[in-house]
This record gives C-alpha cells, structure tokens and sequence, in this order.
C-alpha cells in the first residue's frame, strides 16, 4: 500500500467516475490509492520529466497495476487521449497561475467535461479565473494545512453559463468564504503580514502605483478577516 499525505487524502475523497488523470503525477502515489481504494476503475499519471516518469512507471509496476495505470510523458493535458474517457482531472502541488496555464493550454482535452480537482500552493485566484473562463463551476473548496504551508483544493464541474464571480469570491474563493475557519483566518493574516512588510519596505515617491496595489489588496483581506 502505497502512503498518501494528507492534502493528497482531502483531494482523492473528490475523485469521480471511471477514470483519473492525474497531471505532474509526483511518483504516481494518487492514481495508486485511487485504484487500491475503488475510486476509480483506470488511471493515467502524466510527468513532464523522464526521472519522474521512471519513478512513476517503477512504483506502478512494484503495485502491479500496471494494467490500469498509464504511465505517460508529455506535457500538461498532452497526454490524455479522447480515447481515454476521463472523468476526473487532478492536478496537485502547483501555483495557481501554472494550473490555470495548463487548464488554458489544454482546454481543447476536456471535451469529456470530467471534473476538475486542482490543488494550489499559491495564487489560487489564477485557477478561479480559468475556471469562469471554461464554463467550470466551483462546487467545492478545502483549505489545510502540512508542514507548515497551507493549501488551498479547488473542486469544479462543467456547467454551461457560469455565473461571473466578484472580485472577493475570486480572491478568497466562493466556497470558502461561506465557511471561514481558522485556517482560512490564518492564511490572511499571514498574507496581510507579509503585504504590510512589502509596504514598510517601498518608497512612495518611486513605487506609488505599487504602493496603491498593496494597499487594495490589505483591504481587501480587512473585508473578510
């Protein structure tokens, strides 16, 4: 039995359908307990590296679920096949801004309209965007924390005519909003923080519309926390 961490454990509870795409696979640990746990019935681990494409295609076979488990290299969406029948998308362990462009670049991949479970370090705003964009629906958000860093699960389905989100909705996102709980407070303040040392740190006379960016976005954070 394959160890799966907990952000990774929040994620797979999402998992739908017939078969899983997991994008930047990260030694094929997911689509394993995917497997082993019923989740789903086939998987595909995409790696845009060699080595962890070997580490990927080594772990699956010492489970020997190769047979249900496709190892493929390529980049992003590349490598999923209409063929494959995808139900699920995961994507995990990345910024936002680099799921959002992996969303954006392999849109024409999604004709299948599987779910999409995106798990960000940063920036999750990015991936919210990309998702209005696609005619995805937020239907669910997780927020937790590992080893000190907090992370954000974005779970989304298709639906035609997407209603737009406001500004604050894509920021600290829709789901979440509805039930902060301490980590999200945590999360904030933390940001805050961090914006108020960028602020202390700037010249007003040389950095004044970047100044006026900082200032917004610690409103904005005073709004909801």
């Amino acid at each position: 039995m394959i160890p799966l961490n907990q952000r990774l454990k929040k994620v797979s509870t999402y998992i739908q359908g017939y078969c899983l795409a997991d994008i930047g696979s990260d030694h094929a640990y997911l689509p394993i307990f995917a497997i082993e746990n019923n989740l789903t019935q086939k998987a595909i681990a995409g790696e845009v590296i060699k080595g962890p494409f070997e580490a990927s295609r080594r772990n699956v076979i010492e489970q020997q679920l190769h047979s249900v488990i496709d190892v493929r290299l390529g980049d992003g969406l590349s490598v999923i096949q209409t063929s494959d029948d995808i139900s699920s998308i995961t994507i995990c362990g990345m910024g936002g801004p680099l799921i959002a462009k992996i969303l954006d670049e392999g849109s024409e991949k999604l004709t299948n309209q599987p779910r999409l479970i995106l798990q960000s370090n940063i920036q999750s705003s990015a991936i919210r965007k990309q998702l209005i964009k696609m005619n995805y629906s937020i239907i669910a958000e997780d927020i937790l924390e590992e080893k000190g860093h907090i992370y954000e699960i974005i779970v989304a389905d298709y639906l035609e005519g997407v209603e737009p989100l406001s500004s604050q909705a894509l920021k600290f996102g829709p789901e979440l909003l509805k039930h902060k709980n301490n980590l999200f407070f945590k999360k904030w303040k933390r940001e805050r923080e961090a914006l108020y040392t960028i602020q202390q740190n700037l010249n007003p006379q040389h950095h004044a519309e970047r100044l006026n960016e900082i200032n917004h976005e610690i409103n904005l954070i005073n709004e909801v926390i």
